[in-house]
């Protein structure tokens, strides 16, 4: 028996909402160059007690906000990213995931949606929060070395009061 609390509910209610498109976007996962999810981060004590990401996606919890995101660990997913999207609903977004930490950059090529991004370290701490235009092919780099990136619709990081130094906890399936 799934039990809830009136703090999980509307992150099972945003998660099952969400659920299909992120379903519709995953890759095979099967690439070669996939990156490594990081083990030692896979619980969570504030997600559904007996319910998990569905595959190819990931939880990203900033306390009680929580980013439903779809994970591009291959080079392939990563390149394709938020390409291509009409929209990018209110609490989903992309969480990109590299092999390894270097000072990364995006642009917003092929991209119609204004996003944000969040770089974060190898320990997961936010770097900078930059937002990024439809259709700028300026690159935006990090601040420092990063190893994942999160994207999503822009103005949300702002409106939920999370800047550079927040550490969210991430659980993948």
């Amino acid at each position: 028996m799934l039990r809830l609390s009136a703090l999980n509910v509307p992150r099972l209610i945003s998660f099952l909402m969400v659920g299909t498109l992120a379903l519709g976007a995953c890759a095979d996962g099967a690439a070669e160059d996939a990156a490594e999810v990081p083990q030692e981060r896979t619980a969570s004590s504030s997600a559904p007690t007996q319910a998990r990401p569905m595959l190819g996606t990931a939880w990203v919890i900033f306390g009680n906000d929580t980013v439903i995101a779809e994970v591009a660990r291959s080079d392939a997913e990563r390149a394709q990213g938020l390409m291509y999207r009409e929209e990018v609903p209110d609490g989903t977004g992309m969480l990109f995931v590299f092999p390894g930490v270097a000072t990364r950059s995006f642009w917003m090529q092929n991209t119609y949606v204004a996003l944000d991004i969040a770089y974060m370290d190898a320990g997961m701490r936010i770097l900078n929060i930059e937002a990024l235009e439809p259709l700028n092919t300026t690159s935006v780099p990090s601040v420092g070395p990063a190893q994942y990136a999160l994207e999503v619709r822009q103005g949300w990081f702002a409106e939920h009061g999370i800047e550079a130094g927040a550490v969210p906890e991430i659980v993948f399936p």
